[in-house]
């Protein structure tokens, strides 16, 4: 097999939902195709779907277009994965969720409300010298928010990873019968 580089000249960020059986082990395996190929993962967030023998592992990574194309089909060879679709940006639904701490005094604290409004976020815990937002929006809404509210000094923060679903009305899990959640 080639040795693609990780990264490249031109290379950007590719979102993969990957379907796959509600099982130990199975994010290991995911999760390890990549680390074995040196690609980084940018976020990853796995959960059940509609149905509960089914979890949903959504990847985001920036990698070539070529390696891309070996991931997948890789993906494809592992027991228990049972559906890969690379999610268009331009036809998917992405979010992100973070929570952040920042320092707040009695001086500034009406300026980060203003943020917090403006960005139309929450404050989900107040403290005499803190506040704790929490936010919700695509990867390039967080990173603005996170930028202003650095100003203040973070203290410290969580971002999930991205969550994205195709849009339409059609589900991924749709084709997924059944007999096909035995392994292979």
């Amino acid at each position: 097999m080639p040795n693609y580089p990780a990264s490249g000249p031109h290379s950007h960020r590719h979102t993969l939902s990957v379907l796959v059986e509600n099982r130990p082990g199975v994010l290991a395996r995911v999760s390890g195709l990549f680390a074995r190929r040196a690609f980084n993962i940018n976020s990853l967030s796995v959960s059940p779907t509609e149905r509960p023998d089914i979890s949903r592992i959504t990847v985001t990574a920036d990698v070539d277009d070529v390696p891309l194309e070996q991931i997948i089909k890789q993906l494809n060879k592992l027991l228990h994965v049972l559906k890969i679709v690379e999610l268009d940006a331009d036809n998917t639904v992405d979010r992100e969720l973070v929570l952040v701490k920042v320092a707040a005094t009695a001086q500034t604290r009406s300026d980060i409300l203003e943020i917090v409004q403006t960005f139309r976020v929450r404050v989900v815990d107040m403290h005499p010298e803190s506040l704790v937002i929490e936010a919700t929006g695509s990867g390039a809404k967080l990173d603005s928010l996170l930028s202003l509210l650095g100003d203040y000094g973070v203290i410290e923060l969580v971002r999930s990873g991205s969550v994205a679903l195709s849009r339409g009305p059609k589900a991924l899990s749709e084709k997924v019968v059944g007999s096909e959640i035995t392994g292979r």
